[in-house]
């Protein structure tokens, strides 16, 4: 090991105030106390012309880099010297003296030492350290000075409190460490053996032991494997047993002492009464013997009576080395315990069938075996017979019938409690799906009659209410009341559940049957389309990539001709056609094959869409009048939020992070009339003016009144005002070439 160059340590190691040796006194001079000595230092410490001061420390040579002190620079860092020392033992015959081994340790940082003398076994005499750790001084007459590096050395003689100690040799890491610092290393002395240990030693081991002892070491196996336990499942077929049944057990072997215990799987219902364990935990002996053994039978160790009954009858009994009629017995290992095998356990013959993928890996890593089929031992079990329930008897609802059928105590049905936390009214979010039906009828009375079918996701169930019409002799209201509704043509009274109408049925074009009432769903309102196209997976009409898909199955033949046939209809080359003749086109190429809905679902997709829907001031004084009547005042706290957001300081946001941070706000406005608003103060680059945006939501500092009227001239058909919310603007023209492109591919 090879030190590097010692770092900038500091020439003086004094720190603090001053120190003085002992020869430095007080005097007097001209009656006035002062420090006079020979070692008297100058004005402010400093030695005075031609004056030498003895360092208190040890002083090291310079070296690169920073000037760093050097309880730093050598902090632990400890040189190691091997010393022995010589005491007299006035009270033995035996010995004279006794050599006695030490460690000497020299720490650099702050010159302390410290002597360790290692411990040896039965020697009778306090060990450990002898001198602590401390600055220790000379010996006289320099006891006013103390034990630097310069006074260690190899084979050289050191003394500590009136005791010499010999320094025989010492580490690597002290040689090189001394080379640098410019001593010249004395050639290492031999380290003298105590004569009395030698002596003693001799005779320990001349001499055999009268009573050898065995010493089974059981400490590591227990280190190694404790916890670790092999788990067999295993059968007895017991003879005696009135029914030949055989008996389940588990066999545990425990590695840790090679210790087995045996639980029986009681069946339920089996008669039979349950026991903690079948084998309760011990070695388990191969061959059960003929009779039980006496105590004292089996032991470690023999015994023999060397002297019989000559002196006074008693014996007298030494260790038995060769173990005369000792009685040995074999016990059960792990390597005697495989699938398949049949272990004896007090007689009983127990087979092995099977065990647990612990004892597999065991298995496969210590003995290298692979093949763990099990062994069969029982029929399989009989199939379950399937439960039929009685057929529903009309009392109740089926569900609540089917209950009382479940068990003994009646139990009201469960309800999909976690459905209704997700598709229950949120804010905004209504999770309702209104519809717009008509009778299927031939009374010319209710074929005008308007009925509004809401379907309620939360637990889906239908209600159904009749529009009011001036003059047409019915009283609207309620037409239905809300519940689940069966679908039409199954049996009343039979076993099976019945079939419920779910939202998947419900489309514009469908036709339904509630309770003997045909209807058929010529609209919905602007919220249920969106919500459809939204879970397109769970709505295939509204799925665009769905109807694509059909449509271009039906109509790839005939790209060319279809192509033209759009063209024909757009004489203007506008490449736009009006929704009513893309709908005649899509039903007569695909005779008939799409519903309604589906071709609304394309129409929303390639349809143009109107720049400004609605008046700006039309939509603020709604969205004020909703935000003053939920009395929500947060305005300060929105624009502290979206400026936070506006990491590069411009004034604008994207509209989805901004529709996002006012969700987090719980803003009291539909998500429609949100993406409406952030619409309208967007700028050129499709970016939102947040603060614009908040100054108009605020409504106590830029209040504007309600408008009676709309500014701008809606597309409005007699259906609009039957779901009672703002007018749907309904999609009048469109855009054809992006739909063949999807289709076909673009047009060479």
């Amino acid at each position: 090991m090879t030190l590097p160059l010692l770092p900038g340590v500091s020439r003086d190691r004094t720190i603090g105030k001053e120190k003085f040796h002992k020869s430095q006194h007080w005097g007097f001079c001209n009656n006035v106390a002062m420090l006079v000595g020979e070692n008297k230092p100058g004005v402010g410490g400093k030695p005075l012309l031609g004056q030498k001061l003895t360092p208190k420390y040890s002083v090291f040579p310079e070296g690169m880099g920073s000037d760093a002190p050097a309880w730093v620079a050598f902090d632990k860092q400890v040189l190691s010297f091997d010393a022995y020392f010589d005491e007299e033992v006035p009270d033995k015959n035996q010995e004279l003296y006794r050599i006695r081994h030490c460690k000497i340790y020299f720490y650099l940082e702050d010159d302390t030492i410290q002597v360790v003398e290692p411990r040896v076994k039965n020697s009778g005499i306090p060990q450990g350290t002898i001198v602590r750790r401390h600055r220790i001084p000379l010996p006289p007459p320099f006891e006013d000075q103390f034990y630097t590096i310069d006074n260690f050395n190899i084979n050289i003689e050191v003394t500590f409190y009136a005791r010499k100690y010999k320094i025989t040799d010492c580490d690597q890491f002290t040689k090189n460490f001394l080379r640098k610092m410019g001593v010249r290393l004395n050639p290492p002395a031999s380290l003298p053996d105590d004569p009395y240990t030698q002596e003693r030693q001799k005779i320990l081991d001349s001499m055999t032991p009268f009573r050898p002892y065995e010493r089974i070491d059981t400490l590591k196996q227990f280190l190694e494997h404790d916890g670790h336990v092999l788990r067999f499942f295993c059968v007895w077929d017991d003879p005696e047993s009135m029914f030949h049944d055989p008996r389940e057990l588990v066999l545990h072997y425990y590695l840790s002492d090679d210790t087995i215990d045996i639980k029986e799987i009681v069946p339920v219902n089996s008669g039979r009464d349950a026991v903690p364990l079948f084998l309760r935990r011990d070695k388990l002996p191969k061959h059960a013997p003929v009779g039980l053994y006496q105590p004292g039978t089996i032991t470690d160790r023999t015994v023999l009576n060397v002297l019989g009954n000559l002196v006074g009858n008693k014996g007298r009994y030494i260790v038995d080395n060769r173990k005369t009629g000792a009685v040995h017995q074999e016990f059960y290992k792990d390597s005697d315990l495989k699938i398949g095998a049949v272990i004896n356990v007090w007689g009983r013959k127990i087979i092995l069938c099977d065990c647990d993928e612990f004892t597999k890996e065991y298995y496969r890593t210590k003995y290298g075996i692979e093949d763990f089929t099990p062994v069969p031992y029982k029929a399989p079990p009989p199939p379950k017979p399937e439960r039929t329930f009685p057929p529903y008897n009309g009392f109740g609802s089926e569900e609540d019938s089917l209950c009382s059928c479940m068990g003994l105590i009646l139990k009201p049905p469960a309800k999909d409690f976690k459905k209704f936390l997700e598709k229950d009214r949120i804010g905004m979010e209504s999770n309702i799906l209104r519809f717009l039906a008509k009778l299927v009828t031939d009374s010319p009375i209710d074929k005008d009659r308007k009925l509004i079918i809401s379907y309620f996701l939360s637990d889906d169930t239908i209600s159904v209410f009749e529009h009011v019409q001036r003059n047409s002799g019915i009283y609207g209201g309620k037409f239905l009341e809300r519940g689940r509704i069966k679908k039409p043509g199954q049996e009343l009274f039979k076993s099976e559940p019945s079939e419920y109408f779910k939202a998947q049925d419900l489309f514009v074009g469908a036709r339904v049957c509630f309770h003997g009432h045909n209807f058929l769903l010529v609209d919905a309102d602007e919220y249920t389309l969106s919500y459809m196209e939204k879970h397109e997976k769970e709505f295939s009409v509204a799925d665009v990539g769905v109807i694509l898909k059909k449509v271009k199955v039906i109509t790839e033949p005939r790209s060319r001709e279809i192509r033209q046939l759009f063209a024909a209809t757009d004489p203007d080359h506008n490449k736009v056609i009006e929704y009513d003749a893309f709908r005649n086109l899509i039903v007569s190429i695909t005779d008939g094959a799409f519903s309604d809905h589906e071709m609304m679902t394309l129409g929303r997709c390639y349809g143009v869409k109107d720049e400004y829907e609605m008046d700006l001031h039309y939509l603020l004084s709604v969205a004020q009048k909703q935000l003053k009547k939920n009395r929500f005042e947060n305005f300060e706290q929105l624009t502290a939020v979206l400026l936070y957001s506006d990491r590069e300081k411009r004034g604008v946001l994207p509209r989805e992070m901004c529709r996002t941070i006012c969700k987090s706000f719980k803003l009291p406005l539909a998500d429609d009339d949100l993406q409406a608003l952030l619409t309208m103060f967007e700028d050129d680059d499709k970016q939102v003016e947040y603060k614009k945006f908040v100054d108009g939501l605020n409504w106590r500092e830029n209040p504007i009144p309600v408008f009676q009227t709309i500014k701008v001239n809606f597309y409005l058909s007699s259906e609009d005002d039957w779901t009672r919310q703002p007018p749907i603007f309904r999609v009048k023209e469109i855009k054809y070439l992006p739909l063949l492109d999807d289709l076909f591919g673009k047009e060479e």
